[in-house]
């Protein structure tokens, strides 16, 4: 299977600017499908972002984020090569996790 992460971290000046997306369905269980029945809630609900194993960034989700959800933010520190952990966990308790390296 592949990850369904797909991640740009930039390392320059002493901060790294991140850029992710996040290929995941997020059904609110408000919609319905073709024959009129709800479909089942379906999100992420903790995203995590970690670099030298510190917590950098963390999201807590819910049925309101829209589908393959996109996230950019900016941290201090981080150099090229570093590596930069994402992981997230839904409400059906799937998961996935991917580390990157930081570009410079």
């Amino acid at each position: 299977m592949s990850s369904t992460i797909r991640v740009r971290a930039v390392a320059s000046g002493g901060t790294t600017v991140v850029q992710a997306l996040i290929n995941h369905p997020m059904d609110s269980g408000f919609v319905k499908n073709s024959k009129g029945k709800l479909i089942p809630p379906h999100y992420i609900e903790v995203l995590t972002f970690e670099h030298a194993g510190k917590k950098v960034f963390t999201a807590f989700w819910g049925p309101a984020v829209s589908k393959d959800p996109y996230i950019k933010f900016t941290f201090k520190g981080g150099a090229k090569g570093d590596d930069l952990k994402i992981s997230w966990v839904d409400n059906l308790g799937k998961h996935d996790s991917l580390t990157a390296k930081l570009v410079g």
